[in-house]
């Protein structure tokens, strides 16, 4: 498949939120990514329901949910009829995991499973034929800007091997210090969507931003 761009809004300037959020609606990106931190999992707090709300509103592509949360089993329903068309819940916050992918579907969104940069993927082997997409994390989860770690690689080039034997259209997501300098990298080792944050709201232009990272790989 052709590799996707999903842009979070994290970084975007929430002052001039429907500015950026018609922005992305010109770009060439294919989802919008909505990161949801309670303070808990992770060390920030972030945004919830209204935000999504504004976001809904707005947005002209599917909304790419990724919920940094504890017991995330609680606000599934609630996201998913908020307008949510993927929803990312952590492998470290679920007890049944099983049970919280096959809610998601139920609920008709994409079901999603992201992983902290300590956790290994061969923790998925009995769940990833479920799963739609795997998040990795490529920095700690919490705050925006951070530095890629290089471990990441190694972990895109595992989860694309065990996903060739048991779930061949996985979407394997990549977030946390992307630009333009790594992507290819990214894409190469076998990644298929890259989230991007600052190296998009940062930039002098931003539709160029989003546009090299599509073309990269």
């Amino acid at each position: 498949m052709n590799h996707l761009v999903s842009p979070s809004i994290l970084a975007s300037d929430f002052g001039n939120l429907q500015r950026d959020i018609e922005m992305l609606n010109r770009s060439e990106a294919d989802w919008i990514h909505f990161d949801v931190m309670d303070g808990m999992f992770v060390p920030n707090i972030s945004f919830g329901f209204p935000l999504l709300d504004v976001v809904k509103k707005h947005a002209k592509k599917p909304i790419d949910v990724h919920l940094m949360i504890e017991d995330p089993d609680r606000y599934i329903e609630q996201f998913a009829k908020g307008g949510a068309n993927g929803i990312t819940v952590h492998y470290e916050a679920c007890v049944h995991l099983n049970r919280t992918i096959n809610e998601i579907k139920k609920l008709g969104c994409r079901a999603g499973v992201a992983l902290n940069p300590h956790t290994p993927v061969a923790l998925l082997e009995d769940i990833l034929e479920y799963a739609d997409l795997v998040l990795i994390m490529s920095v700690n989860p919490g705050f925006g800007g951070q530095k890629f770690i290089p471990n990441t690689y190694k972990k895109i080039r595992a989860l694309k091997k065990m996903s060739t034997e048991l779930n061949p259209d996985l979407y394997i997501e990549i977030d946390g210090g992307v630009d333009q300098n790594n992507a290819q990298q990214l894409l190469e080792a076998g990644a298929n969507v890259l989230v991007a944050g600052n190296s998009v709201f940062s930039a002098p232009d931003q539709l160029q931003a989003i546009s090299s990272l599509k073309i990269a790989g």
